[in-house]
């Protein structure tokens, strides 16, 4: 099930930025994968009996990480934005809820941050950071029906699966082929309070060459999906948002058709914050996928 918005914003109508104070720039380790000849993968679920949970091998990398808040940011720039955005959901754990009433919100806000016509939610996920804080790996196991926080450098679309897909999403094939321009954006939120233990870094798409990014495959029980990992360059620039709360969404690209001029990809991962209170709750975060579709 998806949530559909379509509309043409009118001018001045996006929602403003959250106003909340920089709290400093610090410095953490993300999980690069180290290069390879060979494809990686990934099981979303208990793979058969003699294979890894995930191939390839990583190294952590202590990366400097700016705080974003106080910073101008934007979607086609950067490949990410954080809006005020607060929520009527009660629940993110009711599906039923979180369909009919966070599908909608976010429809609005994605129209609201690119400008499109019209977008589609068709997924979301509530994930929670382990208890033991294990290290972070690519977010299997479940907490109450939460999934691990993933701690893999990724984009969850390669140019392949972004273009495979607007047919999954646009029943019609003739809607689909009318299409000229569109794109997929990830909005991200914390629904347990401020993050103070594991934010998410999201890395400027200007600073990400074609040869940083690595396809690899994610292996369901009924199909294998496509991402992006990435290994490392120095030219990397990373941010967060400090203390992102409840009534805010953090924006960011996962593909984008054009093919010049916007940012196409944004690599992301969850990463242990090294002035993280030892009593610090867990982080508790929703994400959810759209689909946006231009004139």
């Amino acid at each position: 099930m998806h949530a559909t918005l379509s509309h043409s914003p009118p001018a001045g109508s996006a929602i403003a930025a959250a106003p909340l104070p920089a709290s400093g720039n610090i410095e953490a380790g993300l999980n690069y994968l180290r290069p390879t000849a060979l494809r990686p993968y990934s099981y979303a679920f208990t793979p058969p009996p003699g294979l890894p949970w995930e191939s390839g091998e990583y190294e952590r990398i202590a990366m400097p990480i700016a705080d974003a808040r106080g910073r101008a940011t934007h979607i086609e720039r950067e490949g990410f934005e954080l809006r005020e955005a607060p929520t009527a959901v009660a629940d993110f754990l009711d599906d039923a809820e979180v369909q009919a009433v966070y599908y909608p919100e976010l429809a609005a806000l994605a129209l609201a941050v690119t400008g499109g016509a019209r977008a589609h939610v068709f997924d979301h996920l509530v994930r929670q950071r382990e208890p033991e804080r294990a290290a972070l790996n690519f977010g299997r196991g479940k907490t109450d029906g939460k999934a691990a926080a993933n701690g893999r450098i990724h984009n969850d679309y390669t140019e392949e699966s972004g273009r495979r897909r607007l047919a999954l999403v646009l029943a019609s094939a003739a809607e689909a082929a009318a299409v000229r321009r569109y794109c997929i954006v990830n909005i991200w939120r914390s629904i347990a309070g401020p993050v103070l233990d594991t934010p998410l870094a999201v890395c400027d798409a200007r600073t990400v060459m074609a040869r940083d990014l690595v396809n690899a495959e994610v292996r369901y029980p009924k199909r294998t999906g496509e991402i992006y990992l990435a290994t490392h360059a120095p030219t990397h620039r990373w941010s967060y948002f400090s203390r992102m709360d409840r009534h805010e969404a953090l924006v960011f690209k996962q593909y984008d058709a054009q093919l010049g001029g916007v940012a196409r990809f944004t690599p992301h991962a969850a990463f242990d914050h090294p002035l993280a209170p030892a009593d610090a709750p867990l982080r508790e975060s929703i994400e959810a996928r759209c689909l946006v579709v231009f004139e």
